[in-house]
């Protein structure tokens, strides 16, 4: 199905993902706009950050601590709650990694969705953007195989 300029894309399932920064209202409110013409439902997913790993072998010391957990869940669990309340079908999950472009692709497959949506820094240069963790939504558009919508922070 191809779309014109005057026919918005119809999305049955759309990622609402985070590297682990809150999701900005202005997020919520696109994945609404999407969802809505084709009734999608949304998954909300979100990183704990893992730190990396100590002589090659996972360190407990490096893994997120239970604070940055329920930090996580609790920011998944409100934009959960705030897309429900909007009348959009919604369910949520937080996954610890270190490498979260792979997770949110992965989960975004897994999921069956056929968009992602993040909130985001302004782009910056690429060379400088790859040391970047703020940088990692950019990292998913240039990667992903379906439509990601990249949202300003409005907080930055």
């Amino acid at each position: 199905m191809s779309v014109t300029a005057a026919e918005p894309a119809q999305f049955e399932r759309i990622l609402l993902a985070s590297e682990g920064r809150p999701i900005s209202d202005a997020a919520i409110d696109r994945v609404v706009e999407l969802a809505r013409p084709g009734d999608a439902s949304v998954r909300v997913f979100s990183i704990a950050r893992v730190h990396g790993t100590q002589f090659g072998m996972p360190n407990p010391g490096l893994l997120p601590t239970r604070k940055e957990w329920k930090e996580q869940r609790e920011i998944v669990a409100r934009a959960v709650k705030r897309l429900e309340r909007k009348g959009i079908e919604a369910d949520g999950n937080v996954i610890g990694t270190r490498k979260s472009t792979k997770r949110i692709l992965q989960e975004a497959v897994l999921a069956g969705c056929d968009a992602i949506v993040m909130t985001a820094d302004p782009d910056r240069n690429r060379l400088v953007g790859d040391f970047l963790w703020t940088q990692e939504p950019q990292r998913v558009r240039r990667k992903a195989k379906i439509p990601v919508f990249l949202v300003g922070d409005e907080e930055t």
